[in-house]
């Protein structure tokens, strides 16, 4: 990972064009190829960022990120105070807590859940960044990537998307759609995965492991 702190300002062109003028800032280039760009505050989530697959040029005082869809960042520095690298090793991913990985169980073995006629290719399917939850295919042969989260959130669908890509590389496999699956998806995980097309639900957890609700019911 390189880490870059700088005086700089950003300019986005794309589905929209956006400005950050000049201040201090972090950026991270990651090994796998995202660029990120962060303020000193705003929690996780950085001020403007580009996933892979793109391509960095650095050139004297201008950086340029570019993807394949035609999106373009610029990095104009004015003074870096820090540039550092470093290797982070092999990352041994989240551990997931009782219940995600119980969900992951029943939802491997219980394919119909997700669609009509599905069935399951494999658990835990590998890629370059880590592994998809559930490979599966639906009744038409399609391959659909499945992540699946306790409380479902817009770090869960950035998760997918960036596994989607990677998937979607291999001609074996793509096109490759993607399903994200929570107990409870929040409204904005909701709005992200509509937009880049991959579906979500809502699934019960003590319904799958056929634990009747005690809510009282007229029938």
């Amino acid at each position: 990972m390189r880490v870059v702190i700088a005086r700089c300002s950003v300019d986005y062109q794309g589905r929209l064009s956006a400005h950050l003028p000049l201040a201090t800032r972090l950026i991270m280039v990651k090994a796998d190829g995202c660029v990120a760009i962060h303020a000193d505050g705003g929690a996780y989530k950085p001020l403007n960022w580009m996933n892979a697959p793109n391509r960095l040029t650095t050139e004297d005082g201008l950086w340029t990120v570019t993807n394949p869809k035609g999106e373009t960042i610029r990095i104009t520095l004015d003074e870096v105070l820090s540039d550092s690298s470093w290797d982070l090793g092999v990352d041994p991913g989240l551990q997931k807590d009782g219940v995600e990985a119980h969900l992951q169980e029943l939802l491997a073995a219980n394919c119909d859940r997700l669609g009509e006629g599905w069935r399951l290719v494999r658990r835990e399917y590998p890629t370059d960044i880590g592994p998809v939850d559930l490979l599966c295919r639906d009744g038409e042969g399609g391959a659909i990537a499945v992540e699946i989260k306790r409380r479902g959130e817009i770090d869960g669908v950035e998760q997918l998307t960036r596994y989607l890509d990677f998937l979607n590389r291999d001609p074996m496999l793509r096109p490759v759609r993607g399903m994200f699956v929570a107990q409870q998806v929040k409204p904005q995980a909701k709005v992200l995965a509509t937009d880049r097309g991959i579906a979500w639900l809502e699934v019960d957890y003590d319904e799958l492991r056929g634990i009747e609700s005690n809510e009282l019911r007229l029938f």
